[in-house]
């Protein structure tokens, strides 16, 4: 067959010109829609990023399929990005998204979502917590099963310390128990999700983002794939006890109505023990006479009650919050620039 007019312009190019051919296929694989597209939100881990990409180029390599990395640099204070932009220079399938300040994991997470092009996304996190090395099992899965997303169980968890265990596994019992909504326990944001699930979960509009939430909230048809969660690389995690907290609220306030029922319920319980306690003293009053009160049990009944009251208003102040948020529409995040 006779070669086209621009095939044989383009060939006669790279034969006077040799050292452009790696630049055409560069610029030719980022033009065609990636198979993969590795979402990384990054927040001060200029230490971790060099032993990210060096671990898991090779990976994506091996698969001999189009790809590209969506890098968000969540308003790191270190050299994350000039890091990310040394990378770069040798890896032109990474993009890099650099928000203005810091605006949470969650938040560049979506950010990833947003500018990913590829036919499948993979969010991962920079610590290399999430093994590259199950990418292709991932990948294969999600061709060869007719699913749509493809998740990372941890099914060993023997490095994180018992507190965490046992926090964690508390916090998944506490949301599948108080929320419709279910979500896998050991399960993380590491997870293949098809084009389609992933254009769902951008469309959900909400501004207090919890993404594995959200992700469960899409729905479609799933797989497993087991691993042992590893210690971190590099650098430092950023999450305490306390952000953890705060987080599992987000999550439980985001998809569950049940603290401001459990208040209303308890509210009804303690209203039914006074009006049972105030029937048997006017009784008593009234067969047995007056009896003085002691002072303890006077105080201990108004500081209770107080309590009670506290948390129920601060249990509704939750839920103000999270709609007055949601009310005033302000962009999930400001992108600075992007690479």
């Amino acid at each position: 067959m006779n070669e086209k007019p621009e095939a044989t312009a383009e060939k006669n190019l790279m034969t006077e010109n040799p050292g452009m051919t790696s630049k055409i296929t560069a610029e030719s694989a980022l033009e065609t829609t990636p198979e993969i597209s590795i979402v990384l939100p990054c927040y001060n881990e200029s230490e971790a990023v060099g032993s990210f990409f060096k671990r898991t180029l090779p990976v994506l390599d091996r698969l001999a399929l189009a790809y590209e990395v969506v890098c968000v640099n969540d308003g790191s204070r270190d050299d994350t990005l000039s890091e990310l932009i040394k990378i770069k220079e040798t890896v032109p399938q990474l993009k890099i998204v650099d928000f203005s300040k810091n605006f949470g994991k969650d938040a560049a997470m979506s950010a990833g979502l947003d500018f990913s092009k590829g036919k499948c996304v993979i969010p991962m996190d920079c610590d290399l917590q999430d093994p590259p090395e199950l990418i292709p099992e991932m990948v294969k899965i999600w061709k060869s099963q007719n699913v749509e997303v493809v998740l990372a169980k941890r099914e060993d968890r023997s490095d994180d310390s018992l507190a965490k265990r046992l926090t964690a596994w508390l916090f998944y019992k506490s949301f599948n128990q108080f929320s419709d909504l279910e979500i896998p326990e050991n399960v993380g944001d590491f997870r293949l999700m098809d084009r389609k699930v992933v254009d769902v979960v951008k469309s959900f509009p909400e501004r207090t983002r919890f993404m594995k939430g959200l992700f469960a909230l899409a729905g479609f048809k799933t797989a497993y794939v087991g691993y042992k969660r590893p210690v971190r690389a590099e650098g430092q995690s950023k999450w305490n006890y306390w952000k953890l907290w705060n987080y599992a609220l987000d999550g439980i306030t985001s998809f569950s109505t049940f603290p401001l029922k459990l208040s209303t319920y308890f509210g009804l319980l303690v209203t039914m023990l006074a009006f049972l306690r105030g029937s048997w003293i006017l009784i008593r009053t009234l067969i047995f006479g007056i009896d003085v009160p002691g002072y303890a049990s006077l105080m201990t009944a108004i500081l209770f009650f107080g309590g009670v009251q506290l948390v129920s208003l601060g249990i509704i102040g939750e839920y103000l919050g999270r709609i007055y948020i949601e009310t005033k529409q302000r962009p999930l995040y400001v992108v600075k620039q992007v690479l």
